[in-house]
């Protein structure tokens, strides 16, 4: 592994001898909680099981410098999101708007319908398709006002017919953003709970006298929401236990570099341990990217974040051609992938894994993350091998139907009753043979 000279990001080339290794030692991520993480949270979950609202008074008050005495403090209905929405400034509130609308608009195309059929016994088989009945969608506080991840939730889950959502999002210090509730608001959130942490989940997954039980929670957090979430697993459904932001661009070098460096520096901005990553055929490319980088990061807000983002995880790969590009972005799995190329449709049905795909020069990930449509909660840490974007069939369940009628029943018997006694379970066997026809 090299050093950039500037200290800024790594640069790498596909044929050195030892390249596989140095990739996978980059894009090694544990995402299993330490010990002492774990312990606290299975501390707290247990608490909250016991205690219930006084324990997310509690632990409110202690991690968010809170100083609430009821519940009622902590809970805020319809009435007062759409007071927020009023509070933005028309062009904030048109851009959730479109937003809202675009997040729907593909979501819809996701909706799945029940179906049957009658074979040839005369059998009715098939395949009904439900809501969960309440969902809790975590929404993270702090620096950051995620709106975007309450829309991407919150619309998803309506469009597949979600009747309640529960929104929790903690407001350190008190501060409520305007900008979260309106998009709660817009997004069909029924009531949001200004609760976070471990406790949060906790409250979602078993319920309080206040906070209500939920089939299923989704959404980002840090090490504590996330090791939560693996652990009420089971007791409610999750979206998935994700990892940092990444991004993957596969460039050929005519881009404007200043765009790449944006790019990279959209995930980077993240958080520390957020991973940016470009593969390019062209050298001199790459020292281009470079130099915007160092030119550009300076002027970021998040500077600090970026930077260490950058150092730690980020890197410019030369690859010997384009086709080699795509191979190593199936070994990735990236969470989001950009082909900024000419004609990027030659190369997408050679690309196997990856959670979302930005065709083009133009389409950047930052539009994937708010307006385009899809859904921006992806699989990270190369989990895209195996998961795919959250959506609406992550609301809905499936029950199987069955419909025999006496003479189906009778000759579906004469064979599941073999079958049972093959298997050593007799009671089966008879249940079945029970109504088959003399």
């Amino acid at each position: 592994m090299t050093k950039a000279t500037s200290g800024h990001i790594r640069r790498f080339d596909s044929q050195q001898d030892d390249f596989r290794q140095q990739l996978d030692a980059l894009l090694a991520w544990e995402g299993v909680s330490d010990t002492q993480v774990n312990d606290t949270v299975l501390k707290i979950i247990a608490d909250v099981r016991a205690r219930g609202d006084d324990a997310l008074l509690e632990y409110t008050n202690r991690f968010d410098r809170m100083a609430v005495e009821q519940m009622a403090e902590l809970r805020i209905e319809r009435p007062a999101l759409e007071a927020a929405y009023q509070r933005l400034s028309p062009k904030l509130q048109q851009a959730l708007e479109i937003s809202v609308e675009r997040v729907r608009a593909y979501h819809q195309h996701q909706k799945q319908e029940s179906w049957q059929y009658t074979d040839a016994s005369g059998t009715v088989l098939g395949q009904r398709i439900t809501p969960l009945d309440r969902v809790g969608v975590y929404v993270p506080g702090g620096l950051a006002p995620l709106a975007s991840s309450v829309v991407m939730t919150a619309v998803t889950a309506k469009v597949a017919g979600v009747p309640e959502v529960i929104m929790a999002h903690p407001t350190p210090d008190g501060n409520v953003s305007d900008f979260v509730l309106a998009a709660a608001w817009l997004s069909g959130v029924d009531q949001v709970f200004t609760i976070g942490g471990a406790q949060a989940v906790a409250a979602l997954a078993y319920g309080t006298a206040t906070v209500p039980a939920v089939d299923k929670v989704v959404g980002p957090g840090n090490i504590y929401v996330a090791t939560a979430k693996r652990h009420v697993f089971g007791q409610v459904g999750i979206d998935m236990v994700a990892g940092p932001s990444e991004i993957l661009v596969v460039c050929d070098g005519k881009t404007d570099p200043d765009w790449i460096a944006m790019d990279l520096f959209s995930q980077a901005e993240h958080d520390a341990d957020a991973q940016a990553i470009l593969l390019c055929p062209d050298a001199e490319y790459l020292d281009a990217v470079e130099a915007s980088i160092v030119r550009l990061l300076p002027t970021l807000e998040r500077v600090d974040i970026a930077r260490r983002s950058l150092a730690d995880r980020g890197a410019l790969i030369k690859v010997q051609s384009l086709e080699e590009a795509i191979e190593w972005v199936n070994r990735i799995a990236p969470e989001h992938l950009e082909l900024s190329v000419d004609q990027p449709e030659q190369y997408l049905d050679r690309i196997r894994h990856a959670g979302a795909i930005f065709m083009g020069r133009h389409t950047s990930e930052a539009l994937g993350d708010y307006v385009a449509g899809p859904n921006h909660v992806l699989p990270t840490s190369g989990t895209a091998r195996f998961s795919s974007p959250l959506g609406v069939y992550d609301f809905q369940k499936k029950s199987s139907i069955i419909h025999c009628t006496p003479a189906s029943a009778s000759e579906l018997g004469e064979s599941a009753g073999p079958l049972a006694r093959g298997e050593l379970l007799t009671a089966h066997a008879r249940s079945a043979e029970y109504r088959i026809k003399e």
